[in-house]
């Protein structure tokens, strides 16, 4: 058999025991699109939605979610997260670019929490959004960076 991580010697899935590695510093950046009609795009940057502040709700419901990973992934650590950051970018008026980063001191990655951020986040948006467009779409859900640990660091090639 492979040498899976998340597989015991009977291929049975379980967590990864981290008990013996040391706590380092660790980062991920993650981030998730949003494309959406233009009209969508200037009723969240007005804030004209009838739900209310689309984009405060979204970074809430994405650091909400970080918190509890360990909760929707299984085999996931739960981490203590230290920062969890979202940013909003409308690239153009039509795609709207969210941005997670989240940092712990940990020994183990916080990567997964980072993605969660960012697909929550844009999920919300959908949500509080599809009364004016249902045909929204949610892409390039990807991990951009990250650092810390025994992998040391990983950057995506071709960041935007």
């Amino acid at each position: 058999m492979a040498d899976f991580t998340h597989l015991d010697s009977s291929g049975a899935a379980h967590m990864v025991d981290v008990g013996q590695k040391q706590p380092t510093v660790r980062e991920a950046v993650a981030e998730a699109c949003v494309t959406m009609l233009a009209e969508t795009g200037e009723a969240i940057r007005e804030n004209q939605n009838k739900k209310g502040e689309v984009l405060q709700v979204a970074r809430l419901a994405g650091i909400m979610a970080a918190k509890r990973t360990d909760e929707l992934i299984p085999l996931c650590h739960g981490l203590p997260l230290e920062s969890l950051d979202i940013v909003f970018k409308f690239d153009d008026l039509t795609n709207l670019r969210i941005t997670a980063t989240a940092r712990v001191t940990a020994k183990t990655g916080v990567e997964m929490e980072a993605m969660t951020a960012a697909s929550v986040a844009a999920l919300t948006v959908y949500d509080m959004c599809k009364a004016i467009d249902r045909g929204m779409e949610i892409r390039q859900v990807r991990l951009m960076k990250k650092s810390g640990g025994k992998s040391g660091t990983y950057v995506r090639e071709n960041n935007p």
